[in-house]
């Protein structure tokens, strides 16, 4: 990419090679998809830019309370359904109604989960997803990992450690996930006093889950940057099976139609003591002025 070119047309690019060049295949939803392997971006972060996309609308507010849901450990979709976010719904949704065989609709699940705390503990669980292994990867003699607390150390104390990364891919764990981890590994690098992450994404659906894991690892990034006192730098996004789903042609042709406006800004409004402490309010991104969105189905 020229240096003067909009970092977001690395991922229009993107968008159009595994369009036009991908693999055609069936999948595990059924959907079908056009596929490539092994694709790479890298976004400049560190005069606060935040890669949110401008060629369609992004619901970064969504992103970064799923992100926040991450770093608590929470596995129920209860505390996103409060906050207005349904973007987990789906896998909660078509495991009760396997279990239970009631075509429950999409809204009346969700319904109950937010009135009926008992219904929420045994239907709204995830398993043992991001946030679980993330904040308490168990060992085999029961203890517990706390790898995102373990991160913020490291960069505190040793930040050039070439072993600072996390991730979610717990091999014994995948059967009690609702969906395997696709964002898998972040690792973390400092250099010149700035924080930079490759993020690996094993399983990438390009039109739906990666503009929000983009932004979703770049508001990570700031926090972890500022709990260990060093600027954000560059984040380098690495994807493995990188896909487009054969019903999401409409969004192809429309938003490579779209010129990428500036991306906006992050500003944190304050410094919580600690990784736990952020909240959504902390957060406040300026000048997003996006095209329209453009609505696409979810493959479950």
């Amino acid at each position: 990419m020229h240096a003067d070119a909009h970092p977001e047309f690395q991922y229009l690019q993107l968008l159009k090679t595994v369009w036009e060049e991908g693999d055609e295949r069936t999948d595990r939803t059924g959907v079908g998809t056009r596929a490539l392997f092994g694709r790479t971006m890298r976004f400049d972060l560190s005069d606060g830019t935040v890669p949110i996309l401008t060629t369609k609308k992004v619901l970064w507010r969504h992103a970064l309370i799923e992100m926040l849901w991450f770093l608590s450990g929470e596995t129920n979709i209860r505390p996103l359904l409060a906050q207005g976010v349904r973007i987990w719904s789906d896998w909660p949704l078509a495991h009760y109604r396997m279990e239970t065989g009631e075509d429950l609709s999409k809204e009346a699940f969700e319904e109950r989960i937010l009135e009926d705390a008992d219904f929420a503990s045994r239907w709204g669980n995830t398993g043992k997803i991001y946030g679980y292994q993330w904040r308490n990867w168990e060992t085999t003699d029961g203890q517990r990992i706390d790898q995102v607390a373990e991160t913020v150390r490291l960069l505190r104390e040793e930040p050039y450690s070439r072993r600072n990364l996390f991730h979610a891919w717990n091999v014994a764990d995948i059967p009690q996930m609702s969906l395997p981890p696709c964002h898998m590994v972040y690792q973390w690098g400092v250099s010149k006093g700035r924080l930079n992450l490759v993020m690996f994404q094993r399983s990438v659906d390009v039109v739906l889950g990666l503009p929000f894991n983009l932004a979703g690892a770049s508001f990570l990034l700031h926090m972890l940057a500022q709990q260990a006192g060093l600027q954000p730098g560059e984040f380098v996004w690495m994807g493995g099976d990188t896909h487009v789903y054969l019903n999401h042609a409409h969004v192809v042709a429309e938003q490579l139609q779209r010129a990428p406006r500036p991306f906006p800004k992050l500003i944190l409004k304050r410094h919580p003591p600690s990784i736990d402490d952020y909240e959504v309010d902390d957060f406040t991104v300026e000048g997003y002025d996006p095209h329209s969105f453009i609505k696409a189905p979810v493959a479950v």
